[in-house]
């Protein structure tokens, strides 16, 4: 296959802009999705905007699980692909997509039945409850479409595709722009519906992608339908892509509930101290994209050369993709410290908020460096199929370090806010330092054993 020998054999340079930059572009738009919501549901109230946060760190729970059945999928396509193995490729491709229906449907279930406590354990309360429950009880019913989606996403990931995925992106940008505003205010016989009709724009939206990025893998001869249904699911497959997925998922699943820790203690500080972290996570997303799309690009091209055996290029793309990152982190910490306040005022003109949210980004953008080395170092684990040293790593600097930390800066010593945001500067730069020690290692053992 054409997609295939260019992995294998292209200027990584050239590979890492042809993957990367149409991933960071989708992400882009994909944020700017999420901005556009954030900026209507600011036009509704400050209680609104925490109770959005409040929902976002929820869904970024519930996506854990996509995260590492995505990577999984990536990495044995990709690495059969590498082998030039297009049939085992299928036969991955069509389990992890029924994986991910059946992962689908528990993870609705659970949703409703659990959701409204979950709420109230991060401290949402009254009005600020309210608003969160009236939109995640829609959302939940977008998880099926917007996991499949994710899924096929990977498939395409693994043969480099990454521009289907930034088209649909863009597109479903530009619709969230028309149906935000139609369906909060209403328009002719369509009613008003508030922070709801946020949340069904979204919905409608996620069906849309599905449709768009399953037929693109259906073109591709990856994923045969009729095997899909007659010849599903494989025990033993499942059994690989858990494997590998599980740590992955683990891994995002303690990065999620720490955001949920971190947005406990954050409520100790008041409403509009919620309200401006979620906005200020927003606009740090916007900056971290770029570095986003250098992940996608590691995975796929580590992933379908590990399949070859190719490890003089594993380590080539390791080099320039840092590189690249840490070219990109300085560009970031410049863009907050000058940009960051009239970014945040786009969302609230509260004083404090955008005093707090301005004071917590600044601090995250000296933390990019540390971001970049943890997700390159991430995507090349997964790439390889070692990544059991993710969970672990991932309960050391978003739940065990935080909680410490952040229950002596609220409850012992009752300190300034900014106190939380040092205690994740040291957590997250000591995470990264020992997660890319630990990954020159097992490259060196790998190294070794061929």
């Amino acid at each position: 296959m054409k997609q295939e020998n260019e992995i294998l054999t292209k200027d990584i340079k050239k590979l890492i802009i042809q993957i990367a930059i149409p991933s960071s572009i989708g992400m882009f738009f994909n944020t700017m999705y999420n901005v556009v919501d954030t900026f209507y549901v600011g036009q509704i109230s400050t209680v609104a905007i925490s109770a959005l946060s409040y929902s976002f760190m929820v869904f970024f729970l519930l996506l854990s699980v996509s995260y590492g059945l995505s990577s999984a999928i990536t990495a044995y396509v990709g690495g059969a692909l590498g082998k030039h193995k297009k049939n085992i490729a299928q036969i991955y491709a069509s389990n992890g997509m029924s994986l991910f229906f059946f992962s689908s449907i528990f993870l609705t279930l659970v949703s409703y039945i659990f959701l409204e406590n979950i709420f109230i354990l991060m401290g949402a309360s009254g009005e600020a409850l309210s608003f969160a429950l009236d939109y995640t009880y829609i959302i939940i019913i977008g998880i099926l479409p917007m996991l499949l989606g994710l899924g096929a996403n990977a498939i395409l990931i693994a043969l480099g595709d990454t521009k289907s995925y930034r088209n649909i992106l863009i597109v479903g940008f530009i619709l969230n722009l028309i149906l935000d505003p139609l369906f909060i205010y209403g328009f002719y016989f369509i009613p008003a519906l508030g922070i709801k009709g946020v949340a069904i724009a979204t919905v409608l939206i996620q069906f849309i992608t599905f449709i768009y990025i399953g037929s693109k893998v259906y073109k591709t001869g990856l994923f045969d339908l009729s095997k899909f249904f007659k010849k599903l699911p494989s025990l033993k497959v499942y059994k690989q892509l858990s494997t590998q997925a599980i740590p992955s998922s683990l891994n995002m699943f303690l990065m999620s509930f720490g955001s949920i820790i971190a947005i406990y203690f954050v409520s100790f500080y008041g409403v509009k101290s919620v309200a401006a972290f979620g906005i200020g996570y927003r606009v740090e997303q916007i900056i971290l994209l770029p570095m986003l799309g250098l992940n996608t690009a590691v995975i796929s091209i580590v992933s379908n050369n590990f399949g070859a055996k190719n490890f003089s290029r594993i380590n080539e793309v390791i080099t320039k993709a840092l590189k690249y990152g840490y070219i990109m982190s300085t560009i970031g910490v410049v863009l907050i410290v000058l940009f960051g306040k009239y970014a945040i005022m786009i969302f609230d003109n509260d004083p404090e908020v955008i005093n707090t949210a301005y004071i917590y980004i600044v601090f995250e953008s000296f933390i990019f460096f540390a971001y970049i080395t943890l997700f390159i170092s991430t995507s090349i684990l997964q790439g390889i199929k070692k990544p059991f040293i993710l969970p672990y790593i991932a309960f050391y600097r978003q739940i065990l370090m935080p909680f410490i930390l952040f229950y002596i800066v609220v409850h012992v010593y009752s300190l300034d806010i900014e106190y939380m945001w040092i205690s994740l500067l040291a957590i997250i730069f000591s995470a990264a330092i020992y997660l890319k020690i630990y990954t020159n290692k097992e490259l060196a053992l790998l190294s070794v054993k061929t």
